[in-house]
């Protein structure tokens, strides 16, 4: 539709693990280690030179617990600890993210993916559709007929985006049902324990038939047999595993659209950060310096002349 409004929510924290595993562990003249922050980059002038939103955002975690530490303390306990290399940049992708103009969402006890979910539900009912630039599944419970996810594959060029449809057809669930999934059947990644002795086939079947864990154990009378006695004594796990797989929609933050707005970036600036981190290969997916004034044309010609 010609008319349709988008908004780019960018998922900070899985774009800058992404970034970091991606792409070699490369130094500026000075040794600092910069390669989360140029991939973080490459996909931001992506999303803005090509995608071209209406309004964009960046979400962050804060490095506090969250609720789901505090009801459950296993929560994310067997994640290897990323190097320190990675958390060191993420200060510089901040900059680099004001440096655009765009604005940070963040909320202490809450993760990245909450802020998320609440702005695109925000956007949904402003009839705004709503991209969520990522690489964590997790956010697909989020897709709906105006909310997207664009998933990161092996390389930044390379995006999936998940409609409803697309959703369907990987897990046979709706997105809405994933949480119920991920109770059922749990998630390593986060130390969700699930149903013990519950797999995705299984958990795909149950709720094929009846759509909900809630609704699962309304009719427990009716599964007999080992999955019966499976879902009868870990009751307590399943809905625990729910609620710690399921994103919060409603925080106390407000999507407005005149800050999300997607401003015209200082190229100027944008360049002289790029400078400072020698990202020479970048300054050519700017929008090239046509549009800027007369009185920074001459600075911005010598800024380019010395990145390259």
């Amino acid at each position: 539709m010609p008319d349709e409004k988008k908004l780019y929510l960018i998922d900070g924290n899985a774009i800058i693990h992404r970034a970091f595993h991606a792409l070699p562990p490369f130094k500026t003249s000075k040794g600092e280690i910069v390669n989360s922050v140029y991939g973080f980059a490459s996909i931001l002038l992506n999303i803005l030179n090509i995608n071209k939103p209406d309004y964009i955002a960046v979400a962050f975690d804060v490095k506090a617990k969250t609720f789901r530490h505090e009801e459950y303390k296993e929560y994310k306990a067997t994640r290897v600890k990323a190097p320190q290399e990675l958390y060191d940049q993420i200060p510089r992708i901040k900059e680099l993210v004001k440096t655009f103009n765009i604005p940070i969402f963040e909320m202490e006890g809450y993760e990245g993916d909450d802020v998320l979910g609440t702005l695109a539900k925000q956007a949904e009912k402003k009839n705004i559709t709503t991209y969520i630039v990522t690489g964590d599944l997790d956010a697909l419970q989020l897709v709906s007929d105006k909310t997207k996810v664009q998933t990161l594959v092996s390389r930044f060029s390379e995006p999936v985006i998940y409609d409803i449809q697309k959703v369907l057809s990987r897990y046979g669930l709706s997105p809405s049902q994933i949480p119920d999934m991920k109770g059922l059947q749990g998630d390593s990644s986060d130390n969700i324990k699930g149903v013990k002795g519950i797999g995705p086939k299984t958990a795909k079947i149950l709720l094929q038939k009846y759509g909900t864990i809630e609704n699962i154990y309304n009719h427990l009378d009716e599964i007999h047999g080992s999955t019966g006695e499976k879902l009868k004594n870990n009751k307590e796990n399943a809905f625990l595993s729910k609620r710690l797989a399921t994103i919060i929609t409603d925080l106390p933050i407000t999507l407005n659209e005149d800050k999300c707005k997607t401003h015209e970036y200082d190229e100027l600036e944008v360049g002289k950060f790029f400078q400072e981190l020698e990202f020479k290969s970048l300054l050519n997916r700017l929008n090239t310096f046509h549009k800027t004034s007369s009185g920074k044309k001459a600075e911005e010609n010598n800024l380019q002349a010395s990145l390259f």
